[in-house]
């Protein structure tokens, strides 16, 4: 027996949406020529904010070392393996970033009573920053010193950038960023982000997982 024409229709709405909510438009924009910087907006990651208990950061750091192969990075650092790692946060927290939420679904249960887990995978956006322009780029508005003596890979920063709160790190000396924002404010993140982009010509890319 079929559902009801109204039921179908009901469930048809329940879509998942990307967290930058159909801003970006792919491909080449801005200035012309070679482009000096590309946008990567990384979509179904994995990300869950740890925040260990009084004194039990260093059980932590052995489960996280020993079960999961993360490094947890002192303070203002990023640690990755390929596309997995932890990025410092504030004292005794890090955000664990993975390629789909399922590679961090044993974080809770691993880490009972060393840490609180909290899974933040649909409540963040994340875009990649890279190109021979990205320190000029994010420089507009980052409240942070990105020149390479200051920031380099393996950095990162809870920050603002244009008056949006955003945890920045550097993934490599290409240069290029990742940079996490609160889903709510992905739509004016991405209007300044691309405001920003286009004096020096902007490719806009998605890579799912």
């Amino acid at each position: 027996m079929s559902e009801p024409a109204t039921t179908q229709a009901s469930a048809s709405l329940w879509q998942p949406r990307s967290a930058w909510g159909g801003a970006p438009r792919a491909g080449r924009h801005g200035a012309p020529g070679q482009a000096g910087i590309r946008l990567t907006l990384l979509e179904g990651r994995g990300l869950a904010t740890l925040v260990a208990t009084e004194g039990n950061e260093a059980g932590l750091q052995t489960v996280l070392a020993e079960r999961f192969g993360l490094s947890a990075p002192e303070a203002g650092g990023a640690a990755f393996e390929g596309e997995r790692g932890l990025v410092w946060s504030a004292p005794g927290q890090w955000l664990a970033v993975a390629p789909s939420p399922d590679a961090l679904r044993d974080l809770p249960e691993a880490l009972r009573g060393l840490a609180a887990v909290t899974d933040q995978s649909d409540s963040r956006a994340l875009v990649r920053v890279s190109g021979p322009q990205a320190r000029a780029l994010l420089a507009k508005g980052v409240a942070v010193d990105l020149h390479p003596r200051a920031f380099g890979p393996g950095r990162a920063a809870v920050t603002s950038i244009a008056h949006i709160g955003v945890q920045l790190w550097q993934r490599d000396a290409g240069p290029s960023y990742d940079i996490a924002v609160a889903r709510s404010f992905a739509g004016s993140f991405w209007a300044w982000l691309e405001h920003a982009a286009a004096e020096f010509g902007y490719e806009v890319a998605t890579v799912q997982g």
